[in-house]
C-alpha cells in the first residue's frame, strides 16, 4: 500500500543576514491512509516550517527542496499506488497548489484568532473554502455544506453560529470553526498545527476527540504537530521528534515513548509533568541558533551523553539496536543508538 504522504529529504531554505540557514533539514518520513503522525520537539525545532511548506505557504524569499508526494486514494478504494494519482508538493506551481490546497491537503492553523478574518462571518468564510473548489455548487448548497461541516465538527446550533463573527466564538468553538474550514472542500491529508496549544485541558480533550472521530469517519491522514508527548501518546500511532531542522528519532509511539533512544527524546519525557514524580528535570540549555550550529550532532552541547565522537560527524538516522520485538520502524540520529 502506497502512502497518502511521502516526504522525501526535504529542505527549506531562508535568507538571513548571516546567510542562508536551514529550519528544515533534509527531513523523510511517510503517512499511510488513516495514520496519524506526530510532529514533536521544541520552540525553533522546525515543525511548523515544515507544515508550511508541505502547503506551498513558507516564507517569501524561502527556497525548498526535496520531494513530498501527495497521493489520491485509488478508485477501488486499496491505496495502490497505480490506482491514484499522485503530485510533487515541492514542485507543484502555485497554479496546481492553489488546486491542491483544500482540496487534497489541508492545514488547522495554530491560532484561529488570527487565522480567522475577524471581519467576515464564519459561515461565509467555510463557504468561500467550498466555492473554491466547487464552483459549480449552487449558493444555497454551499451554505448547506458548510452548515453541515459546523454539526460535524461539533459546533453547538450550527446555523447560528455560521452568522456569527469569530469574536463572538468562544476559544473552543473558533478551533472547531477551523476544523470544518479545514475539512469542508474534502481533503485526504489534514495537517494540524498545535491546535490544542492556547485552549483548557477540558476543550483539549474535546478536540482531541473530534480529530480521532473525524479521522476515523473521513479516513484521513492526519500530521499531528505538537510540543505536548502526552497528546501524542493520546493521538498518534507513529512520532517523529525534531530537533534542529531535522528528525532526530522516530517509530512506533509506545515505542519511542517507553524506549527512547535519543537523549534529546529522553530529556523531553523527563521534563513532562507525571502523576508519579513531584519535580520536573529541564532539558539543559536551548536549542542552538540555525547559523551557528555545533559540529555533528546539533544535540551534542546539551546532551548529559556527549562525546568527542559526537562532534566528528552528523550521526545517521539509524536502526535502535534491541528494539521490541525486532521493530526495525524505530531509528534514531544517534551514535549510541546501535
Amino acid at each position: 500500500m502506497a502512502p497518502r504522504l511521502e516526504v522525501r529529504n526535504l529542505t527549506v531554505e531562508l535568507p538571513t543576514r548571516s546567510g542562508w540557514v536551514r529550519p528544515v533539514n533534509d527531513v523523510s518520513f511517510s503517512l499511510a491512509e488513516g495514520e496519524t503522525l506526530g510532529i514533536v520537539g521544541e520552540s525553533g525545532s522546525g515543525k511548523t516550517m515544515l507544515s508550511l511548506a508541505l502547503m506551498g505557504l513558507e516564507p517569501h524569499g524561502a527556497r525548498r527542496a526535496g520531494e513530498a508526494w501527495l497521493r489520491e486514494p485509488s478508485p477501488n478504494g486499496n491505496g495502490n499506488a497505480q490506482g491514484g494519482a499522485a503530485a510533487n508538493l515541492i514542485a507543484a506551481s502555485p497554479v496546481e497548489m492553489r488546486a491542491l490546497r483544500g482540496r487534497r491537503i489541508a492545514m488547522i492553523f495554530q491560532e484561529p484568532m488570527t487565522a480567522l478574518d475577524p471581519v467576515i462571518r464564519v459561515g461565509s468564510q467555510i463557504e468561500e473554502a467550498i466555492r473554491v473548489h466547487e464552483s459549480a455548487l449552487g449558493r444555497q448548497e454551499i451554505h448547506r455544506r458548510a452548515v453541515d461541516f459546523l454539526d460535524r465538527a461539533s459546533v453547538p446550533d450550527p446555523a447560528r453560529r455560521a452568522r456569527q463573527y469569530p469574536h463572538q466564538l468562544s476559544g473552543g468553538l473558533r478551533q472547531r470553526v477551523m476544523i470544518a474550514m479545514a475539512l469542508a472542500p474534502g481533503p485526504h491529508v489534514l495537517i494540524a498545527d498545535e491546535p490544542t496549544t492556547a485552549l483548557d485541558v477540558t476543550v483539549q480533550k474535546q478536540i482531541l476527540d473530534l480529530l480521532a472521530t473525524l479521522r476515523r469517519d473521513l479516513q484521513l491522514s492526519l500530521l499531528f504537530i505538537t510540543h505536548d508527548l502526552g497528546v501524542v501518546a493520546q493521538v498518534a500511532d507513529r512520532v517523529a521528534v525534531m530537533y534542529a531542522g531535522r528528525i532526530v528519532e522516530e517509530g512506533p509511539v509506545a515505542e519511542v515513548l517507553h524506549h527512547p533512544a535519543h537523549p534529546y527524546t529522553q530529556g523531553l519525557l523527563r521534563a513532562a509533568p507525571r502523576l508519579t514524580r513531584d519535580k520536573l528535570v529541564p532539558v539543559p540549555g536551548t536549542v542552538p541558533a540555525l547559523d551557528a550550529l555545533p559540529a555533528g550532532c546539533a544535540f551534542g552541547p546539551r546532551c548529559p551523553q556527549h562525546t568527542p565522537a559526537c562532534d566528528a560527524a552528523l550521526p545517521d538516522l539509524v536502526d535502535v539496536k534491541g528494539a521490541s520485538a525486532g521493530d526495525s520502524t524505530h531509528k534514531a540520529r544517534c551514535i549510541l543508538a546501535r
